[in-house]
């Protein structure tokens, strides 16, 4: 067999996208109902409760993360690489897309479900509804997009396994992050992970039925 070169990267998702999505899309639209139709479970306020204002240093800083002030040069120095570097050019462009989709599409149905925030909220206050959580889908759109992008390389193992463990830490750190601020409830943050994946599954799966893969 010959050996695999940086031209022959593997196809990140399946044919059964389309099918992640559709049951990714039901979870969100099931929790966008109960968050509509009833109060937050009292197991869900013991947590969120136990968690604010917990590091809340700590938490400032990676919620950083999940803003424009960060991702937009990250996303840049992406571009950059994607013009010097044809075999990642798919892929980095289309992670750009999932993420405007991302950001456009959690700022809409925030405003659609008008969900108010928690009101032990501190540090900093948006003018954002609450559900579902942006930096909750932004963790999915980038963060878990790129650690699958890792994992998916000719990279050896040691470093696929490295990157791909350091991004998702980092999603779900930011995830953590809005509840130690008091920024979210908690199904907030499920409803932005469920949207999340929807976005990449539903992305991809479109992609792939106008001969575009990733």
């Amino acid at each position: 067999m010959p050996p695999v070169t940086n031209r022959e990267l593997p196809t990140v998702f399946s044919r059964s996208a389309g099918w992640s999505a559709l049951f990714f899309a039901l979870l969100f639209a099931s929790l966008a109902y109960a968050v509509e139709k009833w109060e937050e479970p009292a197991p869900f306020m013991y947590v969120e409760r136990w968690l604010v204002d917990r590091s809340d240093y700590v938490a400032w800083v990676l919620t950083w993360g999940g803003y424009l002030n960060w991702l937009g040069p990250v996303c840049l120095m992406l571009l950059i690489v994607a013009y010097v570097r044809a075999e990642w050019r798919a892929r980095i462009i289309f992670g750009m897309l999932v993420l405007l989709a991302g950001w456009f599409a959690s700022d809409s149905l925030q405003h659609l479900l008008h969900r108010a925030r928690r009101l032990d909220w501190f540090v900093k206050h948006e003018t954002a509804f609450s559900f579902p959580s942006t930096h909750a889908v932004l963790a999915c759109t980038f963060y878990w997009l790129w650690a699958v992008y890792l994992w998916k390389t000719w990279w050896p193992k040691w470093a696929r396994i490295a990157g791909a463990i350091l991004l998702l830490g980092l999603a779900l750190a930011i995830c953590w992050s809005r509840l130690a601020l008091g920024a979210h409830y908690l199904t907030d943050i499920l409803g932005g992970i469920f949207l999340g994946l929807v976005l990449c599954y539903g992305c991809a799966a479109g992609g792939r039925r106008i001969g575009i893969r990733v």
